[in-house]
C-alpha cells in the first residue's frame, strides 16, 4: 500500500484523484478476466575467460541461446575466434507459457559435429527479481544431461489390504501413472517418452517401465503397477516378508522419465521421488510433481574454469485487470502534456522516480501515442532539456526522457519506414560478399585497399541517397515532433543558423538510421544475424552516414572522425551537394507540409520467417508431410517460399483470412503449432518456438481482425481420416465446436495494448512509492524554506520547477494507486488460495 501522505504545508491542498466511472468488485466474475501477461528484455553483453582448446588453436566460435526451461527462444551471433565474445544483443520478447528456469547456454560453433556447450546460467524464475535492471558477471556452470529437466507428472497412490496364502495381511502398493506435461524437445521433435517405476528401499528395489508414446511432450500413459509391502500388524518374526515396519518409513516410490532412443541411447527426462509414508493418514494420495534433476546431476566440477557471462534481465509479470479499473490512472496520465510546467505531470514524475528511465519510458510511450498525447508530451520535455542545454553542439547528445521517449517513438513508429527505405539495400550487403575493410591492420592477405573503398563507397553513396529521399515516407509522427524540435532550438539559440538542422539530425541519423544499419535485425529489418564480416561493414557504414548527417547540417569543414584511415575516406564526401542533401531532407522531414500516409502505396511488411507448413495435400494419394517454407506476412497477404527472396510457392489474402488459433499438439504430435483458418483449406503451421509461434498468431490476428466473415467458433485440433479430432464431426465443413479468442488491438502498425501499459505503469509507481514519497517531502521543504536549505541530496536530483502543483499531482498519483492496490490483493489471495499444492498449476516441487 502506499505510504501516508504528510500533512501538506502551507499554500497546499490534497488533491482529489480524477474522476472516472464507479469501479468493479474484485473477486467477483470481473476476477476471471484477469491476464497474467509475462515479458523478458535485456541484454546479453560479454563472456570472458572461457575454457580453451587444448590444442594449439585455443580460440573458440561461440555463441549464445536464451532458453525457457530446455526450448531454445533466442540465439546471437557467432563471434569467431574469441575466448572472450562481445555479444552486445538486446533482446525483447513476450513469454506465452510458464517456466521454471530461464537459461542462457554459451555454445562452441562445430561446422561438422553438434554444437559444444560449453556452460550455462540458469536462474530460477522467482529469483528473476532479484537480477532486474541491472548488468551481472553469472559465472558458467557445466551442463550435464542429468540436469537438462523440466516438465511434470501427475501420479496416484494408494494402499490396498491383501491376505497372504499363509494367511498374514499384507499391504499392495498401487502406483497409478497418469500423465506428463511439458516434456522437452528432443532434436527439435516431440519426444519418445517412457516411464520407469520403482518402489526403493534399503534391501529393494522392485522396477516396472509404462509403454512409449511415440512424439508427444504431453504423453497420457494411465498405466497401473502393483508391488507388496507389509504394515504394523501384518507380520510375526515367523513371516518371510523381507521388509519389517521399521523399513515403510524408508521406502520410496521413484519414476524416471525417459526418451527413448531406437538406434542410440535413451535420454534422461527428469525424475521424482516420493515417500511411501505420504500414505500415512489417507489411504490414497494424488497430485501433480515437477520432475528433478538426478542427485548426480552436477557433477563435482570447477566451475571457475568455466568463464563467465555478463547479462542484463528485466523479466515483468503483469496482473491485467478489466479496462474499467484503469480509468482513474488513465486520466491522470493523459492529463500530463496540458499540466504546467510539464515537471508537474504524472508522466514526467514516473520519469523521475523510476531507477531506470528505460522501464518507464516504453509503456509511456505507448499510451500516449495510442491516444495521440504524444507529440505535445515529447515537445514539452524536450523544452525543459533545452532549457539546461547551454552548448548548442550539445544539443540532444544525452540520455534524458526526452530523447528516450523519442528514440522508443522512432523505433515503435518507424519500422515500416525503414522497411522501405533501408532493407533493399541492406539485403543487398548482407547477401554479398564484397570486402570493405579499410583499415590497414585489418587488412586481409589479398585485400587491395582501393577496391575495398570503392565498394564502401558505393553502398554508402547508395544508402545516402536513398535516405535523403524518403522524406514522404517519414511518418507524420515523427515529422511534427522534429518541426516541434526545430522551432524550439532556433528559439534557444537564435545566434546559431546550424542548431535548426543539428536538433533533427542528432535524432534521425545518429539514433534512426545509423543504429538500424549497424543492427539490422534488431530491427527486423534482416532474419539473422549478419556474419562478422558484414558486420564490420555495416559499422563502417553506420559511422559514415552517422558523420553524414550532423557534418551536413553543421556544415563543418571537418570530420569527427579518429581513425586516420575514416578521415582519409570522409574527404571524398566532403562537397557541398551532400550538405545541400542533407538540409533539403531534414528540410522536408521537419516541416508542417501532409505527408503520404506510409502504408497508402505499399502493402506494410509485418514479419518473415522460416517455419514448417503441413502439406496441403491436394491429391488424394498426396503424401502430407511437413516442409521447411519461408514465410512473409504483408498488410496484404500471407505468402510462403521455398527461400527468401524466391517466388511465393502459395498466397492467402489477407482479406481471406477468417480466424488464426493454436492448434493442439495431438493433432500432429509437434508444438508450437497453430492453424491460418482461411477461405480453403487450414494452413497449418509449426514454428521454431513457443515464443515465435505466439508472435506469428498476434500480428496474424491483428492484421485481420476487421475482416468481414471471420468466424465466431472454431476446431482446436485437425480434420484427419474423415473427422475432426476435436469434436469426431465427420463433416469437414462442420461448424467449431470452440470458441474463438478474443479480439487484439486493430491497429497493425502500432499493437499497443493500453490496459497492460497501464498496468505496467502502476507495477512502476508502486515499486518507487518510497522515492514517491521522498518527492513529495521535497516539495514540501521547498515551499517551507524556499529552495533546499537543508540535507539537498535528499531531494536535489529532482526536478520541481512548482513544488504546489507538483505536489497536488503526487497526492493523485498515491489517490490511484491505492484504489488499485485492492483489487491486485483480492486477486492474489484468490490466486494462492486456488491454486491447491499438487495441483497441475502448482506441482509439488516448485520452489518458491
Amino acid at each position: 500500500m502506499a505510504a501516508a501522505a504528510p500533512d501538506a504545508p502551507a499554500g497546499f491542498s490534497e488533491a482529489p484523484a480524477p474522476t472516472a466511472t464507479a469501479q468493479p468488485e474484485a473477486g467477483g466474475e470481473d476476477s476471471r478476466e484477469v491476464r497474467v501477461l509475462q515479458s523478458l528484455r535485456g541484454k546479453i553483453c560479454e563472456a570472458k575467460n572461457l575454457l580453451p582448446y587444448l590444442g594449439p588453436n585455443k580460440m573458440r566460435d561461440c555463441f549464445c541461446t536464451i532458453n525457457l526451461d530446455q526450448e531454445e527462444v533466442y540465439r546471437t551471433q557467432v563471434v569467431e575466434k574469441s575466448l572472450s565474445p562481445f555479444f552486445s544483443e538486446e533482446f525483447y520478447f513476450e513469454i506465452p507459457r510458464t517456466f521454471q528456469y530461464l537459461s542462457f547456454y554459451v555454445y562452441d560453433k562445430n561446422v561438422l559435429q553438434r554444437d559444444l556447450r560449453i556452460g550455462k546460467v540458469a536462474i530460477k524464475k522467482e529469483d528473476l527479481c532479484n537480477h532486474s535492471g541491472k548488468e551481472t558477471w553469472f559465472s558458467l556452470q557445466p551442463v550435464d544431461s542429468n540436469s537438462e529437466v523440466q516438465g511434470k507428472v501427475h501420479l496416484e497412490l494408494k494402499l490396498n489390504e491383501l491376505i497372504t496364502e499363509n494367511g498374514t495381511v499384507c499391504q499392495q502398493l498401487v502406483v497409478h501413472v497418469k500423465a506428463c506435461h511439458g516434456l522437452p524437445l528432443i532434436n527439435g521433435q516431440s519426444c519418445d517418452p517412457y516411464a520407469t517405476v520403482s518402489l526403493v528401499g534399503p534391501s529393494r528395489n522392485d522396477q516396472k517401465k509404462t509403454k512409449v508414446k511415440k512424439k508427444t511432450s504431453n504423453p497420457q500413459f494411465n498405466e497401473i503397477f502393483y508391488f507388496e509391502v507389509t504394515r504394523s500388524s501384518s507380520y510375526t518374526r515367523k513371516s518371510q516378508f523381507q521388509v519389517e515396519e521399521e523399513d515403510i518409513e524408508k521406502l520410496e516410490i521413484r519414476i524416471d522419465l525417459w526418451n527413448n532412443g531406437n538406434l542410440v541411447q535413451d535420454v534422461f527426462l527428469g525424475e521424482i521421488k516420493v515417500p511411501v509414508n505420504v500414505l500415512r493418514n489417507d489411504a490414497s494420495h494424488q497430485a501433480w510433481y515437477l520432475l528433478q534433476p538426478r542427485d548426480n546431476g552436477n557433477k563435482s566440477s570447477k566451475t571457475d574454469d568455466l568463464g563467465s557471462l555478463r547479462l542484463n534481465i528485466c523479466y515483468t509479470e503483469d496482473y491485467v485487470l478489466p479496462s474499467e479499473y484503469y480509468g482513474p490512472l488513465k486520466t491522470l496520465l493523459l492529463k500530463s502534456p496540458d499540466v504546467q510546467p510539464i515537471s508537474a505531470s504524472a508522466a514526467y514524475i514516473l520519469g523521475e522516480i523510476c531507477r531506470d528511465k528505460n522501464d518507464a519510458v516504453l509503456p509511456l510511450v505507448r499510451l500516449l501515442l495510442h491516444h495521440d498525447k504524444l507529440v505535445p508530451f515529447a515537445t514539452a520535455v524536450a523544452e525543459l532539456d533545452l532549457k539546461e542545454t547551454q552548448d548548442a553542439n550539445t544539443i540532444f547528445r544525452g540520455n534524458s526522457l526526452a530523447t528516450r521517449c523519442l528514440d522508443e517513438m522512432m523505433k515503435i513508429v518507424g519500422g515500416h519506414y525503414l522497411k522501405v527505405t533501408l532493407k533493399p539495400i541492406l539485403d543487398e550487403i548482407c547477401e554479398s560478399s564484397k570486402s570493405c575493410e579499410i583499415d590497414p591492420i585489418k587488412l586481409k592477405e589479398g585485400d587491395n585497399v582501393e577496391n575495398n573503398k570503392e565498394n564502401l563507397r558505393y553502398y554508402v553513396d547508395k544508402l545516402f541517397s536513398t535516405i535523403v529521399k524518403s522524406s514522404m515516407s517519414c511518418p507524420t509522427v515523427m515529422c511534427d515532433i522534429f518541426y516541434s524540435l526545430r522551432q524550439m532550438a532556433t528559439q534557444r539559440f537564435p545566434n546559431d543558423p546550424h542548431v535548426q538542422y543539428s536538433a533533427v539530425s542528432s535524432f534521425v541519423f545518429l539514433r534512426f538510421f545509423a543504429v538500424a544499419v549497424v543492427s539490422p535485425h534488431t530491427f527486423h529489418l534482416r532474419p539473422h544475424h549478419p556474419d562478422p564480416q558484414t558486420i564490420r561493414t555495416l559499422t563502417l557504414i553506420s559511422k559514415t552516414i552517422q558523420t553524414l548527417g550532423s557534418w551536413g547540417s553543421l556544415s563543418k569543414s571537418k570530420s569527427s572522425f579518429k581513425e586516420t584511415f575514416m578521415c582519409e575516406f570522409f574527404k571524398m564526401f566532403q562537397e557541398e551537394g551532400y550538405i545541400m542533401a542533407v538540409k533539403k531532407f531534414l528540410d522536408e522531414i521537419s516541416s508542417t507540409e501532409t505527408k503520404e500516409s506510409s502504408g497508402t502505396s505499399e502493402p506494410v511488411h509485418l514479419k518473415e520467417g522460416e517455419m514448417y507448413k503441413r502439406a496441403q495435400g491436394r491429391t488424394r494419394i498426396g503424401k502430407k508431410n511437413f516442409k521447411k517454407r519461408w514465410f512473409c506476412l504483408t498488410s496484404r497477404e500471407l505468402t510462403y517460399h521455398k527461400q527468401p527472396g524466391k517466388d511465393a510457392i502459395y498466397t492467402i489474402p489477407v482479406k481471406n483470412i477468417l480466424a488464426v488459433e493454436k492448434l493442439e499438439e495431438s493433432s500432429f504430435n509437434k508444438k508450437n503449432m497453430f492453424q491460418v483458418i482461411h477461405t480453403e483449406k487450414p494452413l497449418y503451421v509449426q514454428a521454431n518456438n513457443c515464443v515465435e509461434a505466439n508472435e506469428w498468431i498476434d500480428v496474424l490476428c491483428r492484421v485481420s481482425r476487421c475482416n468481414q466473415n471471420r468466424l465466431s467458433s472454431y476446431h482446436p485440433s485437425a480434420y484427419l481420416n474423415g473427422n475432426w479430432l476435436c469434436c469426431l464431426e465427420t463433416s469437414e465443413n462442420a461448424l467449431g465446436c470452440k470458441p474463438c479468442t478474443a479480439g487484439v488491438p486493430a491497429d497493425i502498425q502500432i499493437d499497443i495494448d493500453e490496459d497492460r501499459e497501464t498496468e505496467r505503469i502502476y507495477s512502476l509507481f508502486t515499486l518507487s512509492l518510497l522515492k514517491l514519497h521522498k518527492m513529495e517531502e521535497a516539495c514540501g521543504t521547498i515551499a517551507v524554506y524556499q529552495g533546499p536549505q537543508k540535507e539537498p541530496d535528499d531531494y536535489s536530483n529532482f526536478v520541481i520547477e512548482d513544488s504546489v502543483t507538483t505536489f497536488k499531482t503526487i497526492q493523485q498519483i498515491k489517490s490511484v494507486i491505492e484504489k488499485l492496490d485492492e483489487p491486485h490483493e483480492k486477486y492474489r489471495k484468490k490466486r494462492s488460495s486456488s491454486a491447491k499444492y499438487g495441483s497441475k498449476e502448482n506441482p509439488i516441487g516448485k520452489i518458491f
